[in-house]
């Protein structure tokens, strides 16, 4: 087996990602107000032709479709990547990192804390990142099986049509705000009462104004608005996370002992987000659509960096990989789902 140059992955990595950084600057804003413009007429487009399912239905398939898409772009390739700060070098207040509000249920700075901190500080270091598995599916042998685990695939179905409610929910689950003890290392940053205040806050927002202000404001059309809306955020909640599924659970990724991950370099840090994670391979318009999540190697080696620009990098990382003897795990969608799948049903069972 190779022995790995962690000074020398460390350095070729950080040449690609300051090279590419030098780079960022006006293509990168064009590219990001054009999504934000696209997103915001298919919202809006979507909403008025969900009132003309009445008329011709398929009116308001197309309607529900082009709802679907905006929510998906706004979860995705900006509300993901604006608030891991890729944008706030534009000093722009709606682009801003600490400033934007995606819709979705899951709150931001709940986002901010678990996700851009925890798990892409400890990817997949078993006790540490808690977005390994959402506490709900047993994903290696790390976990102790219990009796749950023989039906988790029900569960993760029931995740995926729950996905945003799940993500909102998943720093009080983890915390034990509602039920359970917490557990004795875990140490909340944040109020008990303040996570449940901000959780139920955005919640009840997200369900007044998908599911009551906009109906109302169809009049006797509502049925047919709170429905699409309905729908769409179903689409949306099954495609962000069979995508994230893919990025992080195929049968390739590797998880790690809190204990080997005491002072590791940076080299070493990059070796495991690389081991932690999979690519999925596409046309531009899938990785747009995953918020180039697609490029999940890419994204957890440089998280800061515009998501537009992981495609460039790819090629670059994939041979530094390839120097070293890592590998860098990739395949088409359904290989890659399949795999998911795969890994779910052999941890379900002893």
């Amino acid at each position: 087996m190779k022995t790995i140059n962690f000074e020398q992955l460390e350095k070729e990595l950080n040449a690609i990602k300051m090279d590419t950084l030098g780079k960022v600057g006006q293509q990168d804003a064009d590219y990001i107000r054009a999504v934000v413009r696209k997103q915001r007429v298919c919202e809006w487009s979507g909403r008025i032709l969900l009132m003309f399912g009445f008329i011709v239905p398929l009116l308001w398939v197309v309607g529900v479709l082009l709802l679907a898409l905006a929510k998906i772009l706004d979860n995705m390739e900006i509300g993901h990547n604006v608030m891991h700060g890729q944008y706030d070098w534009m000093n722009d207040k709606q682009l801003n990192s600490q400033q934007y509000e995606w819709d979705i249920a899951c709150d931001g700075q709940s986002w901010h804390r678990v996700h851009n901190f925890e798990h892409h500080t400890y990817t997949n270091i078993i006790g540490k990142d808690r977005d390994f598995g959402y506490g709900l599916l047993r994903l290696s042998d790390d976990f102790k099986w219990r009796l749950k685990n023989t039906w988790q695939f029900i569960t993760y179905l029931n995740l995926s049509v729950l996905f945003q409610w799940g993500v909102s929910y998943h720093e009080l689950a983890g915390e034990r705000v509602f039920i359970g003890k917490k557990k004795p290392h875990r140490d909340g940053a944040v109020l008990h009462s303040t996570l449940k205040q901000r959780f139920f806050s955005k919640g009840a927002r997200q369900l007044i104004k998908d599911y009551v202000i906009f109906p109302l404001l169809a009049g006797p059309l509502f049925l047919w608005v709170l429905t699409g809306n309905l729908v769409a955020n179903l689409i949306r909640n099954l495609w962000t996370s069979t995508i994230i599924f893919c990025g992080h659970f195929t049968e390739q990724t590797h998880t790690f002992k809190e204990q080997d991950c005491v002072n590791e370099s940076q080299g070493q840090w990059y070796y495991r987000q690389v081991l932690g994670s999979s690519n999925i391979k596409g046309p531009r318009w899938f990785h747009v659509l995953t918020g180039h999540l697609s490029f999940q190697i890419e994204h957890h080696l440089f998280p800061d960096m515009p998501s537009s620009r992981y495609q460039e990098v790819a090629p670059q990382v994939q041979a530094v990989l390839q120097k070293q003897g890592i590998a860098y795990n990739t395949g088409g969608f359904f290989s890659q789902y399949a795999s998911v799948l795969k890994r779910i049903f052999r941890y379900s069972f002893k």
